[in-house]
């Protein structure tokens, strides 16, 4: 089968959404299946379609945004045009967009243009997306509320939809988008996250000067909806009891500044070690050196790095909000506390580092729980999907002017 996957975040981004869709390309092309990928280049002008190992990719013309720092956006005009173009070159049979932003929705504009069916994966909900919008200086109700019409005017064009987890789809489905929308989980290389049998947990420690003594440790982006002030203000309360005990910051963002005042006013600076962003092969080593994993994020549709952190044996004490529940079991593998809590944080971080024996019990339960997350279950997942439920939808300027033709009033009845 040949794929094409859109994606308006992909390599060399570092995020959820660019890794998802970089794993399931990877192993779409393991299982035999010829894939491209579409996503924004990293300047203003369009590259001809390469191979980046068994990959094509078709880098579009983009140019950077105020925030997230580092993100790049297609523009828009002449962008569909381009998308028609990319899907006549690569004669997908398939087209799967991980984002309805600019390059996705025009991905499948474009497939049902030219009668490709499309899926497509919805990665996002409107607190990862408010912060780059605030020039719009709406309240914050009226943004959430745009976003929702947006996503759903734009998830239309897709013949099937796809989230992450139960909690994702059903919110989805909230919103008004049309459904069933499908819960496939992004999926976890099982092979590069394992628990640690050779002591790359030391090593690391040794590399980044991090002293013998409880470990707390946070990986992923330093933005608002992340909520790491929570994490450091708990880190101050626990150290009353366990003096020794650290936090370990790895990844960027927005908030970076912020955090390092957070911890100076909290009193713990010379306790939280922010290594800013590290490279992926380092990754795995984090989850091996800390001793608890920490998620205070109160927007997640799964969590890619908690999925991570378990499957390395450790425990996890996540916030109880948005998907986080579905990964973290309360009293089984980690802790989950009310969001704003910082009190009730504190305690569960020193429930579990003050207690290695349990701590070693619900990191050896989290095990249980992240096996049912493989790729190899979420590339299952997808073929059959591809193979009998993705259609053709009708175009976009039908549904807007009505059909022109028989073929299209049949097209059309397949929804």
């Amino acid at each position: 089968m040949r794929v094409l996957i859109g994606a308006d975040t992909y390599a060399p981004d570092v995020n959820g959404a660019s890794y998802a869709a970089r794993r399931l390309a990877a192993g779409l092309v393991e299982r035999g299946h010829e894939v491209h990928v579409a996503a924004p280049a990293r300047g203003f002008r369009s590259r001809p379609p390469r191979r980046v190992g068994a990959i094509t990719e078709h880098r579009v013309r983009s140019m950077p945004v105020p925030k997230p720092a580092g993100f790049r956006i297609c523009p828009p005009p002449g962008l569909r045009q381009t998308a028609r173009a990319i899907l006549r070159r690569a004669r997908p049979d398939i087209v799967h967009v991980q984002s309805h932003m600019i390059l996705g929705r025009m991905l499948l504009t474009a497939a049902a243009d030219l009668g490709i069916p499309a899926v497509a994966t919805t990665h996002m909900i409107p607190d990862n997306i408010i912060p780059s919008i605030s020039f719009l200086h709406l309240p914050e109700p009226q943004l959430k509320k745009l976003f929702w019409w947006d996503t759903v005017r734009v998830l239309r064009r897709a013949g099937t939809v796809t989230a992450p987890t139960p909690h994702a789809a059903s919110l989805a489905e909230r919103h008004g988008v049309p459904g069933p929308v499908l819960p496939v989980s992004n999926g976890l290389d099982m092979s590069r996250f394992r628990p640690d049998t050779s002591g790359r947990g030391a090593a690391f420690r040794a590399r980044h000067r991090l002293p013998e003594g409880p470990l707390a440790g946070y990986v992923g982006r330093l933005d608002r909806e992340k909520h790491v002030d929570e994490v450091i203000r708990a880190l101050a309360r626990v150290r009353d009891t366990l003096p020794g005990a650290r936090l370990l910051v790895v990844g960027e963002g927005d908030e970076r500044g912020r955090l390092l005042a957070a911890a100076r006013a909290a009193g713990v600076e010379h306790a939280v070690t922010f290594t800013g962003r590290l490279d992926d092969d380092e990754i795995p080593d984090v989850y091996a050196a800390v001793d608890v994993f920490v998620n205070a994020g109160t927007a997640e549709l799964q969590s890619l790095v908690t999925l991570e952190a378990m499957a390395t044996g450790k425990p996890v004490v996540a916030v109880d909000a948005g998907a986080l529940p579905h990964l973290v079991r309360h009293g089984e593998n980690g802790y989950r506390w009310p969001h704003g809590d910082v009190g009730a944080l504190a305690d569960r971080l020193l429930a579990v580092l003050g207690d290695p024996a349990a701590a070693a019990t619900m990191g050896a339960a989290g095990l249980e729980i992240v096996a049912e997350h493989t790729m190899p279950t979420t590339l299952d997942a997808f073929e059959e999907l591809y193979r009998s439920r993705a259609r053709p939808v009708v175009p976009v300027r039908a549904t807007r002017r009505g059909p022109r033709s028989g073929a299209r009033r049949r097209v059309g009845s397949d929804r």
